[in-house]
């Protein structure tokens, strides 16, 4: 058998990495230029335009009852975040469930609070006292044990907590169940045989894998109700937006004070965003690659 030895043609180029060149991509600087213009467009229509009114929004950033009105926000969104998760996961809980009443109570549950807007429970909930003057504690058609009047009770802040978390409560459970039913049963038996109890399996096997697929949508929850938080302005709650609006209704600058109020929810909402990231990061532990971009030289 003959063997031929294939050599290259001496005037034949010789492929050298190190002499490599980047590709280039003009739709890339066209798209690049397109931003910077539009980008610079921007900027001169915020910083030429006085109708901003931006000597007056440097004015009332800092009011003493905008701050009031930022801080009722945020302890709204937290209540609210709060209460929707612990409802949140019971209701989960229930759907997931071999009992068949309780699932079935807790996808009703899910259906009927998704199914309503915000606002209309948030004003539904402020006018309870129209269909219960009295709320009242105690054994179902038996004695009351103590009694209140709905007008003491249900107040604005109340009332928005109510409403707010209610809604809070279908989402995030819809959120938690997915997140558990994203855990392989691989690992509930692997638990089980090592002698794990149902309890031990579910807090140190279950729930921190379920976390990296709770977090990301259940941080964009809190972010969305921290901006609902503005429809309870409508039951004459100081919020953040009520508390701008008792001030351009004096004032009549009506940008202005918008802008005070849109500046503050990016603050805010920048802030929750950083820490989501940061709690991804750390339930995504031994999941992530650390994969570094390939330098190629000029």
């Amino acid at each position: 058998m003959t063997i031929t030895a294939t050599t290259s043609s001496p005037s034949a180029p010789a492929d050298d990495v190190a002499t490599s060149r980047r590709r280039a991509r003009p739709l890339r600087w066209l798209a690049a230029a397109v931003l910077a213009v539009l980008t610079a467009q921007l900027v001169a229509f915020l910083v030429g335009n006085r109708r901003f009114g931006w000597g007056t929004v440097a004015q009332y950033l800092f009011d003493p009852s905008v701050l009031s009105g930022l801080g009722v926000t945020v302890l709204l969104a937290v209540a609210a975040m709060v209460i929707g998760s612990v409802l949140g996961g019971v209701v989960a809980a229930a759907q997931l469930s071999d009992f068949g009443p309780a699932r079935w109570a807790a996808t009703a549950w899910v259906g009927f609070f998704r199914g309503i807007p915000p606002l209309v429970q948030l004003i539904f909930w402020f006018n309870l006292a129209y269909l219960l003057p009295r709320i009242s504690i105690g054994i179902p058609f038996g004695p009351t044990f103590a009694s209140w009047s709905a007008n003491d009770v249900i107040t604005p802040l109340t009332a928005g907590i109510i409403g707010l978390s209610l809604v809070e409560s279908a989402y995030l459970a819809e959120i938690i169940r997915a997140g558990v039913l994203g855990v392989d049963l691989g690992q509930r038996d692997a638990a089980m045989a090592m002698g794990f109890t149902p309890a031990q399996t579910f807090f140190r096997i279950v729930l921190p894998q379920a976390m990296r697929v709770i977090i990301p949508p259940a941080g964009s929850q809190f972010i969305s109700v921290l901006k609902g938080t503005a429809l309870v302005s409508v039951i004459a709650m100081n919020d953040l937006l009520h508390a701008v609006q008792v001030i351009y209704n004096r004032t009549y600058e009506i940008v202005p004070m918008l802008l005070v109020a849109c500046i503050w929810y990016l603050v805010v909402v920048t802030l929750l965003t950083v820490g989501q990231r940061r709690l991804e990061r750390h339930f995504a532990r031994g999941h992530l690659r650390d994969v570094r971009p390939v330098e190629v030289p000029a």
